[in-house]
């Protein structure tokens, strides 16, 4: 497992790279879907941590108050420039980094609110936030994540 916290570097670096803006909302899916594509894969978490379900969609909430001080405004952390970049994919698994940039490509060209939307069309989602109120959260479990990012991986297979 690596640290949450390099996950969430690696987009902000990633969008700094790129001149893309990364809000805390937009971050948070992203890193969930780092999270959710690795349990689906490798059957195991790519990092230590519990997703919440809450109204606006997945939240690592440690990774939401590192973050909240921007509130919908643009991350602005330029120390994760390529030089960053660069160092954390030496030290980390190829495996990792081409599932990071998987997710990078096919999930950064989305806003944060489409993202945000389309968290909320996925099963995780919806069943850990079935019968709470808006001020409400529970744990997105971990087993429903695998289960369904594989069923989608299995059904995009099955297309070709």
């Amino acid at each position: 497992m690596i640290d949450w916290r390099d996950v969430a570097r690696y987009f902000i670096a990633v969008a700094n790279a790129t001149g893309d803006l990364m809000t805390n909302l937009r971050l948070q899916k992203l890193v969930y879907y780092a999270q959710a594509w690795h349990l689906a894969l490798y059957d195991q978490p790519l990092m230590a941590g519990t997703f919440k379900a809450w109204v606006h969609g997945p939240v690592l909430p440690e990774l939401y108050q590192q973050f909240k001080m921007y509130g919908s405004s643009p991350i602005r952390e330029e120390r994760y420039s390529d030089d960053w970049l660069t160092e954390f994919q030496e030290s980390v698994h190829p495996d990792t980094i081409e599932l990071l940039d998987d997710v990078a490509e096919t999930y950064m060209g989305f806003t944060a609110f489409e993202l945000e939307r389309m968290t909320h069309r996925e099963a995780p989602w919806l069943e850990a936030r079935e019968g709470l109120s808006p001020d409400a959260h529970r744990p997105i479990r971990e087993e429903t994540m695998k289960t369904y990012y594989r069923q989608l991986l299995n059904d995009s297979h099955d297309t070709h």
